[in-house]
């Protein structure tokens, strides 16, 4: 049996119609997303057909694609036996990992989401900023030019550490466009990539996210992990009585997400990683830490026959 890292997909995978087909042709999925919708009082099935570009928005995304891994896992656990080494969400799928792991009540969780999706959607709408992946960097040399062009007025900083081969930069438009130019003047990267974000999350300009997310955790309460969930703003396990804190912290630092399946490789057995929601970014990025790591991706109704074609040939 595989010892399975599980990575939940994070904001920027959505896509239109994702998780409709297991809505559709699994009773249990099914009842997963309606008590999403009924928890977080918006009609997640809209949503996630996305008709009238409702995963345009932060407010709308957080919620529906935290409900659709979450489906999928429950959907795991009933048809498989897992030997789960740990769980890694890239920033938003932090969410579904800790509900997974029974540290969040789900119901409690998607209410959480819902006010969470809020409070950023208001910074992303009261301040212009843009994200750029950075391909191929010179991690060092990154974040000199980034604290080069940073000011208060004019912000520019690492966003995500995703991989040895991608971080990602964020920040206002126009101290963005700057540091991508000096990037490329210096080769301090092979590529650098605008994103197509609705703001520049994991920097200081989402701070009022942070404070808001801050009094709203002191009425959630948490429990321990059941399997290790790695924290991408520490790379270390969260903890019952460290959670809130972190996930205050989280919307306005940067992600670790190379770091914490690092973690997880010094201390278990691994053998593969199961990416569970829309995409496969999470796996890339694996399989620039350590090419030997069995990949799987389960996003919908054919891929989930696939993982189990493997797994029974296995």
């Amino acid at each position: 049996m595989e010892k399975l890292i599980l990575l939940f997909s994070g904001q920027g995978a959505q896509y239109s119609g994702m998780g409709l087909d297991l809505y559709q042709n699994d009773p249990l999925f099914k009842e997963k997303i309606d008590q999403a919708s009924q928890a977080s009082g918006l009609d997640l099935v809209k949503i996630l057909a996305n008709k009238d570009g409702q995963l345009d928005k932060t407010a709308y995304v957080q919620p529906a694609l935290v409900a659709v891994s979450l489906g999928i896992y429950a959907m795991l656990k009933r048809d498989y036996t897992l030997d789960i080494a740990g769980m890694v969400g890239l920033s938003l799928g932090e969410y579904g990992a800790l509900m997974a792991s029974d540290a969040l009540d789900e119901r409690e969780g998607m209410r959480l989401l819902r006010a969470r999706g809020e409070y950023m959607q208001t910074d992303a709408d009261a301040n212009a900023s843009m994200l750029a992946a950075v391909l191929g960097p010179d991690i060092p040399q990154v974040e000199a030019i980034c604290q080069q062009v940073n000011q208060a007025d004019y912000p520019v900083a690492v966003a995500n550490y995703n991989s040895p081969k991608q971080v990602v930069i964020g920040g206002s438009p126009a101290a963005v466009t700057q540091t991508i130019e000096k990037l490329q003047t210096a080769g301090a990267a092979k590529k650098v990539v605008p994103l197509q974000v609705s703001g520049a999350f994991h920097t200081p300009l989402f701070k009022n996210s942070s404070s808001q997310l801050e009094r709203r955790l002191q009425t959630v309460g948490f429990t321990e992990p059941q399997v290790p969930v790695i924290s991408n703003t520490t790379g270390q396990p969260f903890t019952k009585d460290n959670v809130a804190t972190i996930l205050s912290r989280q919307v306005c630092v940067p992600t670790h997400f190379a770091d914490c399946v690092k973690y997880l490789l010094a201390k278990r057995e691994v053998t593969g990683v199961l990416e569970i929601g829309p995409g496969v970014t999470l796996s890339k990025f694996v399989k620039q830490i350590d090419r030997n790591l069995a990949r799987y991706h389960i996003e919908d109704l054919a891929t989930y026959r696939d993982y189990g074609a493997q797994v029974r040939g296995n």
